[in-house]
């Protein structure tokens, strides 16, 4: 490139660069952002700016090559359009010495080509040019796996939830009693019935006994005798042995090598899956073989039939765990289903009872909170004394593994097992009360 056309393009740099660096100094004296108007003066000011200064880098590159063409002697130049045996087969052309590439590319045939299709050698202002390719090689291509394409590596980012998606929350289980034993079996008091026959006692006014007290701890004919009623308390000793509740999963040890995260889910969804049998156990097990004596079906509980409304009938419930039970309720526990019809009541304008979609927080029922869980039966909730009702770890859950299973040593498959062991009991079954809410 001549030392002309170099001076040229920088004056055109400058000129596009003035007016942008002109306005942001404007702007920065007097301490503002730039205005949309300006902002876009701007951004074309810098466009116009680099494609001026591509064209000044594009130069000084043709120059280099030119003179490091010339530097090898004439012996590979040739001119376009001669049949040189260095011709390339893929139509390069190569520079002369002392030739740029762009004086290569006017005296090429593609070019002279172009100048065929134009209106004596002039272009219109809407004409659409195009010409033959030039120096072309194949395009490299991130689509094609024959191009670039072959080293772009998907980006495998593995499983991001975990297995949540197919868990349950586990709400039961926070709210009962927690304790330990040192054995696989396990003797505790149940308390069936309270009798309380306390009152004010008259001074005795005789040492003799003319009188005896009658039924009920009621004094016939005391005659000054002094006697005290008397009152009971009923209790069972109850025994129960620890349960094991365990499953398994098979696995190669391909996977849990080559696959770290796959012991992981493995051990996870072991864990949550003694957890929710547990919790099923807690609410449902049926004391038989080695199921729990659960809450729905240890005796002495007490029922609240439907009445009125489904709130009337659970604050009427709440009464019972009180009066009869004497005990402090301290939660409901409902399944999900029902809690949302509760949730969804509303008076007679159309407004939430329980402050609707806007309410944040522990959701609660006459001062109580409310625990969802599955292991309910829909339409069947609870209310009652949650912590008297006890679960007894032996044996935290634990995970092991093992390839003596049957023929999985030489086959290189590994049993998991995930087990633990629990006892359960209730302390007092007339502190819990189940709800019919159904009309």
């Amino acid at each position: 490139m001549s030392t002309a056309l170099m001076e040229k393009l920088r004056k055109e740099l400058a000129d596009a660069l003035t007016p942008a660096r002109d306005i942001a100094a404007k702007a920065d004296a007097e301490g503002r952002d730039l205005t949309e108007d300006e902002r876009t003066r701007v951004t074309d000011a810098v466009k116009t700016a680099n494609g001026i200064k591509a064209r000044i880098d594009q130069a000084k590159a043709d120059n280099d090559l030119t003179k490091q063409l010339g530097d090898l002697g004439d012996g590979i130049s040739f001119e376009p359009g001669t049949k040189s045996h260095n011709q390339p087969t893929d139509g390069l052309w190569v520079p002369r010495k002392g030739e740029s590439v762009g004086q290569a590319f006017v005296k090429s045939a593609a070019y002279q080509g172009l100048l065929k299709s134009a209106n004596n050698g002039r272009f219109g202002d809407r004409q659409r040019i195009q010409s033959d390719p030039f120096g072309a090689k194949a395009l490299v291509t991130g689509v094609s796996d024959t191009s670039a394409g072959a080293l772009v590596v998907n980006d495998n980012i593995g499983l991001q939830v975990g297995l949540d998606a197919f868990k349950r929350p586990l709400n039961l289980l926070d709210i009962i009693t927690k304790g330990n034993t040192t054995s696989d079996a396990i003797e505790y008091v149940r308390v069936t019935s309270i009798t309380n026959n306390a009152a004010p006692v008259p001074e005795a006014t005789s040492s003799a006994a003319p009188t005896a007290p009658g039924g009920a701890g009621a004094l016939v004919n005391n005659a000054g005798g002094g006697y005290k009623p008397e009152s009971g308390l009923a209790l069972a000793k109850i025994s129960t042995t620890v349960k094991t509740i365990a499953h398994w999963l098979p696995a190669t040890k391909r996977a849990l090598a080559d696959a770290g995260q796959v012991r992981t889910l493995i051990d996870e969804f072991l864990r949550y899956g003694l957890a929710e049998e547990l919790e099923d156990q807690v609410m449902n097990g049926d004391g038989t073989g080695e199921n729990f004596e659960g809450i729905n079906t240890v005796s002495g509980t007490q029922s609240q039939a439907y009445d009125t409304d489904i709130l009337t009938t659970l604050r009427k419930a709440k009464t019972k765990v009180r009066t009869v039970g004497r005990s402090r309720a301290t939660a409901y526990v409902m399944n999900p289903a029902d809690w949302e019809k509760v949730d969804l009541l509303q008076d007679n304008e159309a407004r939430y009872y329980f402050g609707g979609p806007a309410r944040e927080g522990q959701p609660t029922v006459w001062g109580l909170p409310v625990v969802e869980s599955e292991a309910v039966v829909e339409g069947a909730p609870w209310v009652g004394a949650w912590n008297k009702a006890v679960l007894w770890r032996r044996e935290q859950a634990t995970i092991t593994a093992t390839d003596s299973h049957a023929d999985f040593f030489i086959r290189n498959l590994v049993a998991i097992l995930g087990e633990e062991r629990d006892g359960f009991g209730v302390l007092q079954p007339n502190a819990f009360v189940e709800i019919d809410i159904t009309p």
